[in-house]
């Protein structure tokens, strides 16, 4: 049975500009889709993926990632008991085993706790924990790239500041504007122009 695809909760998005959201959008639906395809066992074989989860290596990214939870909820003020209510757990001694490394987190599971534990900058929250709670999911993520994207982000968010650090740009008419965004342009390829000739 395909499973379904996890609603994305609003928390995830609000901490990000609006032009950002269609990114985070797509960094979440390439991970429900990865889910699917490595759930038909299209990708990997049930044989390996018991392989990589009883690896010692895989056993202490589980540990170090349930750490890094209860780390988060402690920095939040949170008890197991609030975070268990607030994400509908059944009761708080699943949590409990997934702070003491001896449970695993499902995709939606890691969407709730997002919103509510690493709401200010879920991506890295959501990637680490996909990564170690989900590997066969993570490789096939890496391979389309989406290490990256992480990355992107923070450049694009990056040139943003530049243009909202300058309350002078807000007064340009659409004429003035324009003429800067060609000289930006320019200027940027430039710029990338000499920085791959650093690299030879």
């Amino acid at each position: 049975m395909e499973p379904e695809t996890p609603e994305i909760p609003k928390e995830i998005l609000e901490p990000y500009p609006k032009e950002e959201r269609s990114i985070v959008k797509l960094l979440l639906s390439m991970t429900t889709t990865a889910m699917k395809l490595v759930s038909k066992g299209a990708l990997v074989s049930e044989v390996v993926g018991k392989a990589v989860l009883s690896s010692p290596e895989h056993i202490k990214m589980i540990e170090e990632a349930g750490a890094y939870v209860r780390d988060l909820r402690e920095l939040a003020g949170l008890t197991r008991k609030d975070v268990s209510h607030t994400v509908q757990l059944a009761d708080e001694s699943f949590l409990a085993a997934v702070e003491n490394g001896t449970a695993t987190l499902s995709f939606e599971l890691i969407l709730r706790l997002a919103a509510l534990l690493a709401r200010h900058d879920p991506i890295p929250f959501i990637i680490k924990l996909t990564r170690t709670y989900n590997p066969e999911v993570w490789d096939l993520l890496e391979k389309w790239g989406l290490g990256r994207l992480p990355i992107q982000l923070e450049r694009e968010r990056q040139f943003i500041n530049i243009y909202r650090g300058h309350d002078r740009a807000r007064d340009l008419s659409d004429e003035d504007f324009q003429r800067v965004l060609a000289f930006t342009r320019a200027a940027f390829e430039m710029a990338l122009d000499f920085a791959h000739e650093g690299d030879t």
